[in-house]
């Protein structure tokens, strides 16, 4: 069982990465389209995807392929896992649909946003349901998750200031009554630029600014 790989990045396509180890071997890796996004402007680099091995049928069976899925933290990994036991979602239908954060989708799922759900890739309103129901209670430990942009060496969200920062910053967001998974999305975005705030108040003050249209 493949768990992580590490190496140089060489192509980033909408669905897939290229990543080339030190002993030579190219792995082709399926992607969340999220992470796919992600990944273009680390072309080049080192870097750690933690995988998952599965096994694909085509033709009605009678012709299965190994796949290997790629993942930019163990949490996206393990949300991954979670989302495809929702009946309907199969591993290559997930990978499509996941465009947000696995915080974000965590979110939409625990405020019953179906609208959100229904805005992923081939998730329909009836798939919408299905997901809000089978995964209600079960999201709670990746509501919290932080944006890509803080992501540690080991993969996980980082344990420093910035972490710390952008999880307070989301709580003062729900205080206001703001929706999880756009909050998400604005303090990812707020602490992707190049002046990141340096407190809480900072990127509260940035969110607001980003969401006035700034």
């Amino acid at each position: 069982m493949i768990a992580k790989i590490e190496g140089l990045l060489e192509s980033v396509d909408a669905d897939k990465a290229y990543v080339r180890t030190p002993d030579g071997l190219t792995y082709e890796l399926l992607l969340p389209a999220y992470t796919a996004a992600r990944l273009n402007g680390s072309i080049g680099r080192d870097i750690t995807l933690h995988t998952l091995h599965y096994l694909e049928s085509q033709a009605q069976g009678a012709t299965i392929y190994p796949r290997l899925a790629g993942f930019l933290t163990v949490t996206d990994k393990r949300f991954f896992e979670l989302f495809v036991t929702c009946k309907g979602i199969g591993n290559r239908r997930a990978l499509r649909a996941m465009t947000l954060s696995s915080a974000q989708i965590a979110g939409a799922i625990a405020d019953r946003d179906l609208a959100m759900l229904q805005s992923l890739p081939e998730v329909g309103k009836r798939t919408a349901e299905t997901i809000a129901v089978t995964l209600k209670g079960k999201v709670d430990r990746f509501l919290d998750a932080l944006p890509a942009g803080t992501i540690g060496p080991d993969g996980e969200p980082a344990a420093t200031p910035s972490g710390g920062l952008a999880r307070d910053a989301l709580h003062v967001l729900l205080q206001l009554g703001e929706n999880r998974a756009q909050a998400v999305a604005w303090i990812d975005r707020a602490m992707s630029s190049d002046k990141a705030p340096a407190d809480a108040e900072a990127l509260v003050a940035e969110v607001y600014r980003i969401k006035g249209g700034g």
